[in-house]
């Protein structure tokens, strides 16, 4: 199945560009803005047209590596998506009372697992070394006080600075206005990003805002339709960096997909029918990225307002369908997700035969493989307790009887709630010993050093040692960048 649903490399990169902004609290075209701007800008600044287009590359993707960290700005702030949002827009108080000392302390280990997914995510997409480079640096400032590596100015790719000031310009003009926008991008100006370049900008801010405003949705793709662009890539890393975001749920987004797939061949329909519906589950949970971590991990009923968020999750996801527009039907069956044949499902309260047969079977196929994985606050369920639940779902009038007769069909080892290990791609996979392999599953569901330890009876110094040596051979140094690459290479 994945073989057969490749998606061009521009609309994985719109996806990731959405959840991106939703992830920071930003409008859903922020990044394409972003682009646009940045592109006009290195034009002005007199780049080539390859460093233009390295920056509009970089500035799609400069939130990729964001829900990978989200779980860092929750334990650390509370709110995920809201603090990052007053951090762009350089609200007072953002941070709380952390001095600057601290503040530092806190979010260089979070810009470092940012900065290496991001530029991971670039890799797998197959894009120029230049953009992934420039991703691995997108905290980095001219100054030399940026994150993580404090790295100065002259050794930081120019790309950097051009979407860090094309970023600014598209924030704080929408929210404070043109005027204020000068004021804070001044200030900025030297530290942040060159004083040359920063006057530059604000010189044709408002041009190009005015410009940006005429802008159709038709022409977004026009300058991104580079031959990068246009080349395949696999639809999965969406999945990965949508799991990312809650350590607990890696796979699960690949579990359901698959579960979906199956279900589809077992019902009879045709192969096109499985190909979109496996694309769904694949992007089904893309509007989760809107709802800070906190609520996600709230054991129990929510508060209704909690509750509203998570209601809008399917709503969002059916929105990125009109902004991806390739992926428009499968984003239209994948916002199907949490609907519910008696009615009683979300956001559109849909009934009946007012949900389609493909969503009836995503929504089947999700409730079962989240049954299946382990939470926070509970364990699995067994495959006879899973079978059991949704069986008494479909008498209650929730699901289709015969889809969840054709998704459990007693072959319950297809969908065992942890990670599916499939071989991996031995031209690209190194070779993990199985201990490592058994550390790198658990800490892929992020479980701690210690957590590891207990589970699987080994010292924490042994569990320290596995998984240092998991990252040598990775090539990598935090574990979500670890989670990405062990998933994209079915090591996991």
């Amino acid at each position: 199945m994945q073989d057969d649903s490749a998606i061009r490399v521009l609309d994985a990169i719109k996806a990731l560009a959405f959840i991106g902004d939703l992830s920071m609290g930003q409008p859903t075209d922020h990044s394409m803005r972003t682009g646009w701007l940045a592109g006009r800008l290195a034009a002005d600044a007199g780049h080539d047209e390859t460093q233009c287009g390295v920056a509009m590359e970089v500035s799609l993707l400069r939130w990729s590596g964001c829900t990978a960290n989200a779980a860092g700005f929750s334990e650390w702030l509370g709110d995920d998506v809201g603090s990052r949002a007053d951090m762009l827009a350089m609200r007072p108080g953002w941070a709380g009372d952390e001095s600057s000392g601290r503040l530092g302390a806190a979010i260089t280990p979070l810009a470092q697992i940012h900065c290496e997914v991001s530029g991971e995510v670039a890799r797998m997409l197959g894009l120029a070394g230049a953009t992934q480079v420039a991703l691995r640096h997108i905290f980095e400032s001219w100054d030399g006080c940026g994150f993580p590596h404090q790295t100065q100015g002259g050794n930081v790719p120019d790309a950097v600075f051009l979407v860090a000031l094309a970023g600014d310009i598209e924030i704080f003009s929408r929210i404070y206005g043109v005027e204020q926008a000068k004021v804070l991008i001044t200030r900025k100006a030297g530290h942040q990003y060159p004083q040359a370049l920063a006057q530059l900008a604000l010189s044709r801010a408002p041009k190009w805002l005015n410009e940006l405003d005429q802008w159709s949705t038709s022409a977004r793709d026009e300058p991104l339709n580079t031959q990068p662009m246009q080349q395949t890539s696999a639809p999965e890393i969406i999945a990965d960096v949508i799991d990312l975001k809650l350590p607990w749920m890696a796979g699960y987004s690949r579990r359901v997909a698959n579960a979906s797939a199956v279900c589809c061949a077992r019902l009879g329909l045709d192969e096109e029918t499985q190909r979109r519906v496996y694309l769904a589950g694949l992007i089904h949970g893309m509007g989760r990225a809107a709802v800070p971590n906190s609520v996600w991990n709230t054991p129990g009923r929510l508060p209704t307002g909690a509750w509203e968020k998570v209601r809008l999750v399917p709503y969002w996801t059916a929105r990125a369908g009109k902004q991806i527009g390739a992926l428009a039907r499968e984003s239209e069956i994948a916002s199907l997700a949490y609907e519910r044949l008696d009615g009683s499902g979300y956001f559109r309260g849909a009934e009946g035969g007012g949900i389609a047969r493909e969503g009836q079977v995503l929504g089947a196929a999700a409730a079962w493989v989240a049954l299946r994985s382990k939470r926070p606050w509970r364990e699995a369920y067994s495959a006879e307790d899973a079978a059991t639940l949704l069986r008494e779902q479909a008498l209650a009038g929730r699901f289709n009887a015969d889809i969840v007769s054709a998704l459990i069909s007693n072959e319950y080892d297809a969908y065992d709630g942890g990670v599916i290990c499939s071989k991996p791609h031995s031209a690209q996979a190194p070779l993990l010993s199985p201990r490592e392999s058994e550390v790198l599953r658990h800490i892929s569901l992020g479980a701690s050093n210690k957590e590891v330890a207990k589970a699987l009876e080994l010292s924490p110094s042994t569990v320290r040692t596995h998984v240092e040596s998991v990252f040598r051979k990775l090539d990598c140094s935090t574990r979500a960048a670890a989670t990405l690459k062990a998933s994209t290479l079915k090591l996991i």
